[in-house]
């Protein structure tokens, strides 16, 4: 039971870095200034269930997928880049808010009633929790800790759910104290840290391409 302990404490402390909670809590009250309490923990809740399943299917079969389809970690790289930056431009340029318009007045109304935009898989889940980089260390740790590791087979193979599923509670405890952040800082603070986390997740993405074309050209 003690190499169990010893085996989880390991694996959370490499994948918490990667994964990093905080960074999502930031990005989740950027995102979610607008959504009501009911809302905002669905949306916790599912993007919680989300980076548990996105690390299982990758742990156990990643490699499987990315050789089937020809992807490649720099191309993952890319690919998640990509859409880190886009989510960032969406945050950093925000479209005008369609019920400020005169010739759309009418609408109000009917957006108001409408559901919120799920934001659960993408970005909070994938790529901003269980992103590129965590993602690429899952499928290359898999591929080689049965030859590495000095842990029995049955600690091997029962520490990495126990590992994905800490960080999934670990994850929706931060998101979960996001809403005392929000009634402290308001709805300008609110706007200020999507604004900011908009212009690092657009950085963040530039950086996940230059990674990528850099492992593709070396």
């Amino acid at each position: 039971m003690m190499d169990l302990v010893k085996a989880t404490s390991l694996g959370l402390m490499i994948i918490l870095p990667l994964a990093n909670p905080l960074t999502t809590v930031a990005l989740f009250l950027g995102l979610a200034g607008d959504m009501t309490k009911k809302e905002r923990n669905q949306q916790i809740f599912m993007a919680s269930l989300y980076v548990f399943l996105i690390m299982m299917i990758t742990w156990y079969s990643g490699q499987v997928v990315m050789n089937t389809f020809g992807i490649s970690i720099p191309g993952l790289r890319v690919a998640g880049g990509i859409i880190v930056a886009f989510i960032g431009f969406k945050m950093l340029f925000p479209l005008k808010k369609i019920n400020e318009s005169t010739v759309v007045t009418e609408k109000s109304e009917e957006l108001e009633k409408a559901s919120s935009a799920d934001i659960a898989f993408v970005p909070l889940a994938m790529p901003n929790t269980a992103g590129p980089g965590t993602i690429a260390m899952l499928i290359s740790t898999a591929s080689t800790i049965h030859q590495r590791s000095d842990y029995p087979d049955w600690v091997v193979a029962a520490a990495p759910p126990l590992v994905f599923f800490l960080l999934a509670v670990i994850l929706w405890l931060c998101l979960k104290s996001s809403g005392a952040i929000m009634k402290l800082v308001g709805k300008s603070g609110i706007d200020a840290i999507a604004r900011l986390m908009g212009f690092l997740l657009v950085c963040m993405g530039t950086q996940f391409v230059i990674n990528g074309v850099l492992e593709i050209t070396a």
